[in-house]
């Protein structure tokens, strides 16, 4: 009797994964350019010549990137020209409480170390807002700050800090900028594109920058990093 032979393994034709994905991310990273070259056009809405030029590929390939993006209301287009659509508002609203969610860890052992109220506060054209407050537990006054408080973001510590260039100031402090009797040390939020924006320390009494500020610049790069 023959011995027994071993059936040769069943084989499927898998396909090298690799080129497909090498495709969609190529893909992906025009989808993205398209629609950034949409929202850069500040004036006139671009073309789809425009867009085609601006991206580096055909006006086909353009039709073909429009479609997901328009599906999901993230461009639309007004004959051959192109602008950004109202899915793109919806993306944004987001982007505010997403920020919150990361940024508080580190905002609440900030507070609760210097025993003052901290605050993340990010620039939104000429206005700054707070978008995360957090109060120490363990004091017997504080500070009071709401969140989606507003002022200019050229007064008060938090607002100018957020667009302290590099190499100059790490921190900047304030007094009565916003409110008569306040302190406040502020450090930007840096590393995260597109983001302008500032932890800060308010309290009902002096501060002192040189103690308080390297706490604060430690706290904002420790948001900058849960952000990215």
């Amino acid at each position: 009797m023959a011995p027994p032979t071993t059936p040769e393994p069943i084989r499927t034709p898998l396909g090298d994964p690799q080129p497909s994905t090498k495709e969609s991310s190529l893909t992906l990273e025009r989808g993205l350019n398209l629609l950034q070259a949409v929202a850069e056009s500040e004036s006139e809405a671009p073309t789809i010549s425009d867009l085609a030029a601006t991206v580096g590929v055909s006006r086909a390939a353009v039709y073909r990137l429009l479609g997901p993006l328009q599906s999901r209301g993230l461009v639309r287009r007004e004959g051959s020209k192109v602008r950004l659509g109202l899915g793109v508002l919806w993306l944004a609203g987001r982007v505010l409480p997403q920020l919150r969610v990361a940024s508080l860890p580190a905002l609440r052992a900030l507070a609760e170390r210097v025993g003052a109220t901290v605050h993340l506060t990010v620039a939104d054209g000429s206005e700054a807002q707070a978008v995360a407050v957090v109060e120490p537990s363990w004091t017997s006054y504080h500070v009071s700050y709401r969140v989606g408080s507003r002022h200019p973001v050229h007064r008060g510590a938090a607002g100018r800090a957020v667009d302290l260039p590099p190499g100059g100031p790490r921190w900047i402090a304030s007094s009565g900028d916003l409110q008569p009797g306040a302190f406040a040390v502020a450090a930007p939020v840096r590393g995260v594109p597109g983001l302008r924006a500032s932890v800060g320390v308010v309290a009902l009494q002096p501060l002192v920058p040189e103690e308080i500020g390297p706490l604060v610049l430690e706290t904002a790069e420790s948001v900058a990093e849960a952000l990215r």
